[in-house]
């Protein structure tokens, strides 16, 4: 089957899309019997119990149609003991507690054997929250904001690659196009497969805003509209898993590695937030200066008070750091503006219920629950304890000079993710929000990782050392 023939007509484009707003409908508090409905009517056989480990994987276990009402009581059990960080082999069991909210309707397959997902939250055998759940650690925190009146909206940039792949089907670093930013077919080739990404995502309920090529060969970046947390974090799973399945099925792998090219940008995942009160966005103060509330100001201290730490969550790889150097439109510097977008920080133009922060330091390999947690953690931190951030730099901070930068009195981010797990250990906050089993686990996760890389021998050191020495 080629890729033009891969897309859905028209008429099974509309269906999907009515089955993905049918699981919107089923409104803020629905019950198991309507999600039973739902799937009799949409001849749904199998149901994928879908949940998150540490760090940031998406796990899932299928249940056929026979076992539906048992899945949706939350007693499906699973072997946490196969996951990374989350239990040992004698404390085996955990249970998956589907969050109803969060039914959609695959729009690919069969029309008669139809797959749904529901995303879990994972507990313990006695029904009790498992502590080591990302989704739950995100959940805290929101629960957190809520007791101090706030409700936490963000949206996600997500950048990723599409390369070939080889004759056996394996993931190259070749890109499939030479195109740059917003370029058109010809010269971007991974148009179709951008479409088919888009028309899959608004089947399962997104409301995409745009598509494009990216900067980079073969980078691409789709935009969908800003939710409340969780779901944000929710969608951002979905997406990472949709846009996979259509590159694969276009011949070509996704990747969202930070950064897949030397030479080349990174992908980032440049994070707006905004914190709401009753509806209004306290962030948008129409007599403050820049016409942003105190309440934002002391937002973006706690997030640059704490962004040493956080790196190590927002940009978790070894990988990760290789985008963060100056000159690939990547922050380095912990500081924020009103109008470049050189530093980690920027507050874009947008007043009234659009004022928000762009936070430009994560990249789309994080988990996005631990991600969004920190970040809000860190801003209502910074709220509580009235953090000033200091004026803003509004000028292009890549080309301070030395003095300059002392003057501002201006720090820089982690140069690799063995600086960022130190900076997470010295961190209250972080271990905090977290709390111990998913900081320890996570924190021992990474320095395996760094002393894994640290050990190896490059073809770098090989071409530049061997014969010279």
């Amino acid at each position: 089957m080629t890729p033009d023939t891969m897309f859905a007509a028209p008429s099974e484009h509309e269906e999907a899309a009515r089955f993905a707003t049918y699981g919107v409908q089923l409104g803020s508090d629905p019950d198991a019997n309507g999600v039973l409905e739902l799937c009799r009517e949409l001849n749904v056989r199998f149901l994928r119990l879908t949940f998150t480990d540490i760090l940031g994987h998406t796990k899932n276990v299928e249940v056929p149609a026979s076992q539906f009402q048992k899945a949706l009581d939350g007693e499906i059990l699973f072997d946490g003991s196969s996951i990374k960080g989350f239990v040992r082999i004698e404390e085996s069991d955990m249970l998956l507690k589907p969050d109803l909210q969060t039914f959609r309707v695959f729009p690919w397959g069969n029309r008669e054997a139809r797959v749904a997902r529901l995303i879990c939250d994972v507990h313990k055998p006695d029904g009790t929250p498992f502590p080591g759940d990302p989704r739950l650690c995100l959940r805290r925190v929101a629960a957190r904001a809520a007791e101090m009146g706030y409700v936490m909206n963000a949206g996600v940039e997500a950048e990723f690659f599409l390369f070939q792949r080889d004759a056996n089907g394996g993931a190259t670093t070749i890109t499939h196009d030479a195109a740059g930013y917003f370029d058109l077919t010809p010269v971007d080739l991974g148009e179709k497969a951008r479409r088919m990404m888009v028309n899959d995502l608004e089947a399962m309920g997104f409301e995409v805003e745009a598509a494009h090529h990216e900067v980079a060969p073969g980078q691409h970046e789709i935009d969908f509209k800003y939710e409340e947390v969780i779901r944000t974090a929710d969608d951002l799973t979905t997406f990472r898993f949709v846009v996979r399945n259509a590159a694969l099925a276009h011949d070509l792998h996704a990747t969202f590695m930070p950064k897949p090219i030397f030479g080349q940008n990174g992908s980032g995942m440049h994070t707006h937030q905004s914190l709401f009160r009753d509806g209004q966005n306290i962030f948008f103060d129409a007599d403050a200066e820049y016409q942003i509330s105190d309440a934002m100001r002391y937002y973006i201290g706690g997030l640059k008070s704490h962004a040493k730490a956080a790196a190590a969550i927002t940009n978790p790889l070894v990988n990760s750091y290789k985008r963060l150097v100056p000159g690939y439109e990547a922050p380095v510097d912990i500081a924020w503006s009103q109008c470049n977008r050189s530093p980690m920080i920027r507050v874009p133009d947008r007043r009234g219920v659009g004022t928000r922060v762009e936070f430009r330091m994560p990249d789309p390999a994080c988990n996005p629950y631990l991600a969004l947690a920190v970040q809000l953690a860190a801003g209502l931190e910074g709220i509580e304890r009235q953090i000033d951030p200091g004026p803003p730099i509004d000028t292009n901070v890549w080309e301070l000079s030395a003095e300059e930068r002392a003057h501002y009195q201006m720090e820089s981010l982690p140069a690799n993710l063995g600086e960022a797990i130190v900076e997470m250990e010295k961190d209250e906050l972080i271990r905090d929000t977290l709390g111990e089993h998913l900081f320890e686990n996570y924190v021992h996760a990474k320095k395996q990782e760094w002393a894994e890389y640290i050990a190896q021998v490059t073809r770098w050191e090989l071409d530049r050392y061997l014969t010279t020495y």
